[in-house]
């Protein structure tokens, strides 16, 4: 799939504005060339509600985010049309035995529109409509209902993997969202752009087939049991059906409100820069961090403490006063000589000595020597006939050594250690507490601040926080109901099975599940195998392209030898040793970036499908080597790429985007005269302007004070 062309009209800056992006093989990249506030965001967001719908907007919906021009003209009318129209093409190829593969190249339109009411500084949102047309010699056909087909070339998981917020590049490792929140982002991904999910279909489809087996069993059925087993399993594949989908739902819910509640976090951060609260915003944005550190260590000491309940210790400490009982048992048959039984041992090693116990050789020539060693052979045959119980006792007294108390005069070690455990929770309890306390501290002042909205973002961030809370509740409790669905679904299987069996009609069912339990049994091990190995692929792409970019030789010594995709889909950055790194604190900023393009750029190449990457300013806190390094392996790796760039990123670049753009094209926002732009454009209203000039050009409308520098 490639983008051909895009035109927005009245989508907020986007008055009238139309784009073309390169689709030629040798030249794939599109360079829109924009400083901050000319369109570059608003465009990538057009693009995805174009494609997505209202979902793929800030907020995941209209109602706070205005569509229309900020300075619409009421003269114009109070109903704003608004619509984004996007040109892409398809490629699908068959092969032929006598041809070869063939590839066949298909146009399509899709054309995302509604209106906004506006009356005065209100405005109302209209119902938004999509439309699919396919594009031939014939003209545009429509194409009912779009949704399937669109979803089809562009699924919605990879939505962040085809656009990407140079600003939110962090999606897959940022440190505001939950853990299961990335691995969820990354599965998704992984598993949409690889094609799994028609696997997973297709088995959905193997157990409706089952259960239509369990439906004519049933019908047939003149067996009070067998009727009754069949209904109560036909009742439970229901409801694991129904959990299932309730699952994925609190999933998506979760994610859904663990996103917004770190935005509400970052936008309560640059509320307090805007506020010229700088000491504020530091003291909140450190309590964040301790609060987060702190939360780990206390998941580590819990973990620790847990393990505890498993150790020799708390075994041999718990049993102390019977085990007592048989120590002293044993001591007295030790003091009494009858352990240990080491005849046998000192006998032996007797015999592989040169000197006997009497002090007489045993190596000597002559029978007084070998009547000694036949001696001592015959004392160990002697000794293995004594009483087995000696032996026994013996083993016992030997092998219960591990079970004596290390000290018996200081408290029992179990104790101890449970103990300091029990000591570091209650420090770490008090410092959660008193962190809370700052937090809380904080709010009472934001609270004062006047003519700020801290507070209102505060009530918003605390709601998205009690609703992921309580999406999460329900996953957790609905994952037990299934998993005891799931438990009583596989005895009442067995139960059915075994009256089938003792049945003549119920044979052809037998085999009809048997048919479905295989067929659904190779589904799983294939998806079970493709998601490992395709997972394994995408994880040494994304290393080899990561280390590339950041110019990271493991052989020289460098502070990051490696990346990886773990099997629970976390993305992992390994130091020397092998010792773990965080994203989010021990790379720089150029680096977090390069490993989330790394990741997107291996998972396009590994699944070989042709989709474009669309990405917002991907060079910024990037220069030199890196920056440049990152730009051609972003070129290499992508078969379409349009990069939104500014000029402070494009310099030094100029060479690689002489060889590698096919199309460069500037946006101008009128706006920026007098401040920054050199030349009045001669419009008033806010709207965004299109030149050609290339990266390396200005003319009269793009020309920039700094350009004349």
């Amino acid at each position: 799939m490639k983008l051909l062309r895009a035109e927005f009209t009245n989508f907020r800056l986007l008055r009238d504005l139309i784009l073309d992006f390169s689709t030629d093989e040798q030249t794939k990249l599109t360079v829109i060339r924009a400083e901050n506030e000319s369109g570059k965001t608003t465009i990538l967001n057009g693009l995805q509600w174009a494609l997505y719908g209202d979902k793929a907007l800030p907020g995941g919906s209209r109602q706070n985010y205005r569509l229309h021009p900020i300075d619409w003209d009421p003269s114009e009318g109070e109903r704003v049309q608004i619509a984004v129209e996007i040109d892409y093409e398809v490629t699908t190829t068959r092969h032929s035995k006598n041809q070869g593969p063939i590839d066949t190249t298909q146009t399509y339109r899709v054309v995302q529109s509604t209106y906004e009411r506006v009356r005065g500084d209100s405005w109302e949102p209209g119902p938004t409509s999509v439309q699919l047309f396919e594009i031939g010699d014939s003209g545009a056909v429509a194409i009912e209902p779009p949704e399937a087909l669109i979803r089809e070339h562009l699924p919605n998981e990879l939505r962040e993997v085809f656009f990407t917020d140079g600003d939110r590049a962090l999606s897959f490792i940022e440190a505001d969202v939950s853990l299961s929140t990335k691995q969820t982002r990354v599965r998704n991904a992984i598993q949409s752009l690889l094609g799994l999910d028609v696997i997973q279909d297709a088995r959905d489809r193997v157990k409706k087939a089952a259960s239509e087996v369990n439906r004519q069993a049933k019908a047939i059925s003149t067996h009070g049991e067998l009727t009754n087993t069949l209904d109560r399993l036909s009742r439970l594949e229901e409801e694991a059906s129904t959990m299932r989908e309730a699952i994925k739902d609190a999933d998506e819910q979760f994610a859904n409100f663990d996103e917004r509640y770190a935005e509400m976090g970052k936008k309560i951060e640059e509320a307090l820069r805007l506020g010229n609260l700088e000491d504020l915003q530091q003291q909140y944005s450190q309590a964040e961090s301790h609060i987060r550190t702190v939360n780990a260590q206390q998941e580590d000491v819990r973990k620790r403490h847990s393990e505890l309940f498993r150790t020799l210790e708390l075994s041999r400490d718990m049993m102390a006063p019977t085990l007592a009982k048989g120590f002293a048992k044993l001591d007295d048959l030790r003091d009494q000589g009858k352990i240990p039984n080491a005849t046998i041992p000192v006998l032996e090693e007797r015999l592989s000595a040169s000197t006997c116990i009497c002090g007489e050789s045993l190596q000597e020539e002559g029978q007084g020597s070998l009547r000694r060693r036949s001696h001592i052979q015959h004392l160990i045959e002697e000794s293995r006939k004594a009483d087995a119980l000696q032996g026994t006792i013996t083993d016992l007294y030997f092998g219960s050594v591990s079970l004596l108390p290390t000290q018996t005069t200081q408290p029992a070690p179990w104790c101890a250690l449970s103990a300091e455990v029990t000591t570091q929770r209650d420090r770490l309890d008090q410092l959660r507490e008193d962190l809370g306390k700052q937090s809380r501290a904080i709010d009472s002042k934001l609270k004062q601040i006047p003519n700020s909205d801290v507070p209102g973002l505060r009530d918003a961030r605390r709601q998205y926080q009690e609703q992921r809370d309580r999406s999460n509740a329900t996953r957790s409790r609905l994952q037990v109901d299934l998993g005891n669905v799931l438990r009583e679904i596989e005895q009442l299987s067995r139960s059915r099975d075994q009256i089938l069996r003792r049945q003549d009609r119920g044979q052809r069912f037998m085999a009809d599940l048997e048919v479905a339990q295989d067929i659904e049994t190779v589904l799983s091990k294939a998806y079970d195998r493709l998601t490992t190995e395709e997972l394994d692929k995408v994880s040494s792409r994304m290393n080899t392209i990561f280390l590339e970019m950041i110019g990271a030789d493991p052989q020289q010594g460098a502070l990051i030898r490696g990346a990886m995709i773990t099997r629970d889909f976390e993305i992992k950055v390994y130091g020397p040793s092998d010792r773990t790194l965080n994203p989010d604190r021990d790379l720089n900023g150029a680096s977090r970036r390069a490993l989330t393009l790394a990741f997107i750029l291996a998972l396009t190449k590994i699944s070989e499908v042709q989709a474009p990457n669309v990405i917002d300013t991907p060079l910024g806190m990037m220069s030199g080597y890196v920056k440049r390094s990152v730009l051609t392996t972003a070129v290499r790796e992508s078969s379409q790429l349009i990069l939104f760039l500014t000029r402070s990123e494009i310099a030094d670049c100029e060479e690689i985007l002489d060889a590698e753009s096919g199309l460069v094209v500037t946006l101008t926002n009128p706006a920026h005269y007098p401040v920054m732009l050199a030349n009045d454009p001669g419009i008033t209203e806010r709207t965004i302007l299109k030149c050609e000039c290339n990266h390396r050009q200005h003319c009269a409308q793009c020309r920039r004070i700094a350009d004349d520098a």
